[in-house]
């Protein structure tokens, strides 16, 4: 295996044709990533690392470029024979320099397990044999590694194995911190590198300056310490995790925000895996270990499941009169009302079932927040959908000088997307004075728009980690802040300054702005579950003063809802470029129908012969035809808000939709297919073609393959699935 990372290798040849790679791009990498740390985080570095770096550069070059391929593969022990790259020539003289100078080193019984793993199913047969003669040749690769895990001492195995071909790279934890103080996390190799030159990973540089992601040693190592067991737990056994969970004991006490969020996060992994091997009490202890809400929750059910009330009851009391945060509030609520009250649902269900429910014609279940948005805009409100893009948008673009202007906070590397204030949580503390100046400034609505304006016009579309720019979102904002309360405003902005990380998501899908101001909806559909983090920031919401609800869709069928059914007639199938030639649409309301939409389209290509055949249509028929854009404007009025449905729906809205597309405008409607809803509501029928439908019901289809005949026939066919649905929903109701 000559990859230089665990990507599937098809894949990784096809991009590289498509942009095509330094030959030594590998190596660049590493001298980028080499010089990037000297640069930023030598105070971060203990002497070995330092070392590393010192000596790594006073090797070859060649030399250089074979260890970091080694460094780049999955592993530690690798088959010379297998090391392939034909642009290091022959690699033997590359390997015994680097065995000279302990960058790499011949195998022993302590490498046992990485042998094992990088051997051949073959190779391990051979060296089991001596001593496992009745091993089974049916074994797979890993069952084979487990039993002589299990039934073989590793000096023995070794002693068996020819290992002269064999080399272990050194080195390992001094790579892996080098890599974590670039990258902020535990891995193997610089795939990101590579992908950022092929175009797959965009990065990001708000300016030429970075700042490292930990101010001191001593915040590197804590971090590094519950990280790298962190990552540990990826590929971690029984007995691994086991041992892991007696060394919690040794764990050291936090003393940086980050670290502890690390460390909670491991606590939360090891105690799931300890669960999973039945080792409560050991999850139990660990969970104690961690100071975030999840391993409170663990911790908690846990001893309510070990029958010992006593202590849940105290915990969860203590966690009342003084919770850590609001999640652990609201779990602590929720368990102290079902485990010592009378309550036996949580506040999620509680909110669901007391929620707004609102009836929306079923037709829509594919888009319910767009279909609760034109529910409130029908009634002579505005709605818009903005879920978390108003609250980062708005963050983002009162705060963008401190985030991302000159001297405001810099990025920890070229890969993050999150300013590094917002990263490490230290963004309120850096800029508290700025900070409040601005929140401040939102008593006066205008000038707090027209900030907010300058800011979106000067940074329109400029990449950055917090929000995406849509105009849709502006609109939105700007007549959120004219009619939104100040005071509330600031209180759900200070959450995003003080903890930006864990305020980002989960706020509701819907701004509703009617009479009496701001209201952020929640919408829910069937089966649709309320997550504790919308929970809570509907909570946080309404604590800072805002409405916010959760609004429930009962699916109906709404006698209102309007249809337009179409059908297109092409220059051929859907791939091939092919274009439209003719839209006929038919409008219905309340079961009937109200208008008509059709016109000829001049294609702009050819019409082959048997299309011509099919329809009439000719080259000379869509000569004077207007063009798709000269009817774009009059056809999405035509259609607004309603369901698009067509015979094999799919054909013909892909069509329009690569219309709308060509011209510059987006294309989005819910759909029904005539086909597939009589295929199901009408069962039976040999086939379903739109003329076979047609003879069968007795619908006049009397110029067939022409779009208005068969939007005409098909918004028959509509009627008559109305209808029956309309008989079903009566039936399920009674």
């Amino acid at each position: 295996m000559t990859a230089d990372s665990d990507l599937d290798q098809t894949h990784w040849a096809a991009v590289r044709r498509k942009r095509r790679l330094p030959t030594f791009y590998y190596h660049e990498h590493f001298s980028e990533m080499l010089a990037f740390l000297s640069r930023h985080y030598a105070h971060a570095l203990l002497r070995p690392h330092s070392r590393f770096i010192d000596e790594y550069r006073q090797l070859g070059e060649a030399s250089q470029c074979l260890y970091v391929r080694l460094v780049n593969r999955k592993g530690r022990v690798f088959a010379v024979g297998r090391l392939r790259y034909p642009e290091l020539g022959d690699i033997h003289p590359l390997i015994d320099e680097l065995r000279e100078r302990s960058w790499v080193t011949g195998p022993g019984a302590r490498h046992f397990d990485d042998v094992l793993t990088s051997l051949t199913k073959a190779e391990i047969y051979r060296a089991l044999l001596p001593s496992c003669a009745g091993v089974g040749r049916s074994l797979r690769k890993s069952e084979l590694i487990d039993f002589a895990r299990r039934y073989c001492a590793p000096a023995d195995f070794m002693a068996e194995l020819d290992s002269r071909h064999l080399v272990v790279q050194k080195r390992i934890d001094e790579v892996r911190y080098l890599l974590f103080l670039y990258f902020g996390r535990v891995q193997d190799g610089l795939t990101q590198f590579t992908m950022r030159d092929l175009g797959i990973v965009r990065t990001h540089s708000l300016g030429d300056s970075y700042e490292p992601r930990f101010a001191e040693r001593e915040q590197a190592l804590e971090n590094y310490y519950f990280a790298k067991r962190r990552h540990r737990l990826r590929s971690a056994t029984k007995s691994e995790v086991l041992a892991m969970a007696f060394d919690a004991d040794n764990w050291p006490e936090p003393n940086f925000p980050d670290s502890a969020a690390v460390r909670d996060k491991l606590a939360t992994g090891l105690g799931c895996l300890l669960e999973k091997h039945g080792a409560m009490q050991d999850a139990r202890r660990v969970y104690a270990k961690g100071d975030s809400a999840p391993c409170f929750e663990r911790r908690l059910r846990l001893l309510l499941a070990d029958g010992r009330d006593d202590a849940a009851r105290a915990l969860l009391e203590a966690a009342l009169a003084a919770p850590r945060s609001d999640e652990e509030a609201l779990i602590a609520e929720d368990l102290h009302a079902r485990s010592f009250g009378s309550k036996r649902t949580v506040a999620a269900t509680d909110a669901l079932r007391d929620s707004e429910i609102i009836d929306l014609d079923d037709a829509k279940r594919g888009f319910p927040e767009r279909a609760a948005a034109e529910y409130f805009t029908d009634r002579g409100h505005r709605a818009y959908r903005t879920e978390n893009a108003l609250w980062r948008t708005l963050f983002g673009l009162l705060f963008w000088d401190e985030l991302f202007g000159d001297g405001g906070s810099a990025l920890h590397s070229p890969f993050e997307a999150l300013p590094g204030a917002l990263e490490d949580g230290s963004f309120h503390a850096r800029y508290r004075d700025a900070i409040d100046a601005k929140l401040a400034m939102l008593d006066d609505r205008k000038a707090a728009c027209h900030a907010l304006l300058k800011a979106s016009s000067a940074h329109y579309g400029r990449a950055n980690g917090v929000f995406r720019w849509r105009r849709s979102v502006l609109d939105a904002l700007f007549a959120f802040l004219k009619n939104a309360n100040a005071t509330a405003v600031r209180a759900m902005l200070l959450r995003l300054v003080t903890d930006y990380k864990q305020s980002r998501y989960g706020y509701p899908d819907i701004l509703v702005i009617d009479e009496a101001g701001p209201r952020f909806v929640e919408i829910k559909s069937d089966g649709d579950q309320l997550r504790r983090n919308q929970l809570l920031r509907l909570r946080q919401l309404r604590k800072a003063g805002f409405r916010a609800d959760i609004v429930r869709i009962r699916w109906s069928l709404d006698p209102m809802q309007s249809y337009v059914v179409v059908d297109v007639e092409t220059t051929g199938g859907p791939g091939g470029g092919h274009r439209v030639t003719e839209i006929g649409a038919v409008k219905i309301i309340g079961g009937k129908i109200v208008d008509r939409f059709q016109t000829l389209l001049n294609p702009q290509r050819s019409i082959p012969p048997d299309i011509t055949r099919l329809t009439g249509i000719s080259a000379a028929t869509v000569a004077n035809a207007p063009l798709f854009a000269d009817i774009a404007g009059d056809l999405e009025a035509f259609i607004e808000n309603a369901i698009f449905v067509a015979h094999n729906v799919d054909f013909d809205y892909r069509f329009i939709a690569r219309e709308f597309t060509r011209i510059g405008r987006s294309f989005r409607l819910p759909k029904l297919c005539t086909c597939a809803s009589m295929r199901r509501l009408f069962p039976g029928h040999r086939s379903y073609s739109l003329a076979e439908l047609c003879r069968a019901f007795d619908i006049p289809l009397n110029n067939h393959h022409r779009a208005m005949c068969d939007a005409e026939a098909a918004a028959q066919l509509l009627l008559m699935i109305n209808e029956k649905r309309r008989a079903m929903l009566r039936h399920a109701a009674a």
